[in-house]
Parts: C-alpha cells; sequence; structure tokens
C-alpha cells in the first residue's frame, strides 16, 4: 500500500454518531424536498383513484364527497397539499440555484429558511382550507 493510501485511511472517522451530526439547513431542505417527492408518487395514486371514483356517476361522486367528511381524510388531503407546496416551493429554490444564484453559504442558508417559512404558511393555508 501507498504511503498516501495510508494517510488516507488514518484520517476516515471510524464510527460516525448520526445523531450528533448537525445538518445545515442546506441539506434539511433538499433531503425534506426528496421525502415529499416520494410522498407526491403516492398520492398521485390516491389523487387518481378519486377522481375516477367521482367521475363514474352521481352516487360515486356523492360517496367521495361524504368521505371528505372523515377526519382521517382531510388529514390525509391536507398532508399531500403540504407536500406539494413544500415540494414546489424548494423545487423553485433549487432551479434558482441552478442559474448560479443563491449557491454560496449564507445566501444557500437563508434561502432555505425563507423556503421553510414559505412552506409553513402554505401548510397553514391548505390546513384552512380543508378544514
Amino acid at each position: 500500500m501507498e504511503q498516501s493510501e495510508q494517510n488516507v485511511k488514518k484520517q476516515r472517522p471510524v464510527h460516525l454518531d448520526l445523531q450528533t451530526i448537525r445538518f445545515p439547513a442546506t441539506a434539511i431542505a433538499s433531503i425534506l424536498h426528496r421525502v415529499s417527492g416520494v410522498i407526491m408518487l403516492f398520492a398521485v395514486g390516491i389523487l387518481i383513484w378519486l377522481l375516477s371514483e367521482s367521475l363514474a356517476s352521481a352516487e360515486s361522486f356523492a360517496g367521495i364527497q361524504s368521505l371528505f367528511d372523515n377526519f382521517i381524510v382531510k388529514f390525509v388531503v391536507w398532508g399531500i397539499l403540504t407536500a406539494l407546496g413544500y415540494h414546489l416551493v424548494v423545487g423553485l429554490r433549487h432551479l434558482v440555484m441552478d442559474t448560479g444564484r443563491w449557491e454560496e453559504l449564507d445566501s444557500g442558508n437563508a434561502s432555505a429558511k425563507v423556503a421553510f417559512v414559505i412552506a409553513a404558511a402554505l401548510s397553514i393555508i391548505a390546513g384552512i382550507w380543508v378544514w
């Protein structure tokens, strides 16, 4: 083994304690963006099923409409709308970053925090709308 390979192996951490690692706001925004995308992937199936059932007949539309009186259904719809709002806001942030802006540490953290605030506001608005 070469000397440089031995130095690299000595510098590697032996044990990473993931509970003590503090992620920056930009990393949290990126991870949650991926999570919201996965949530929306499954949500599309639910929403397409609801649309299909509601368009089948007048009775099935009434059944779907009465389904929305249930707290759990309202909570799921609110979750879907929250994931959609977050995904859109952070997706726009990523698009701006693709143009070369907000890539520095300070501006990246600031834009991530602003995206969190906007997404929280959209979540509250969606909750008011659903209930």
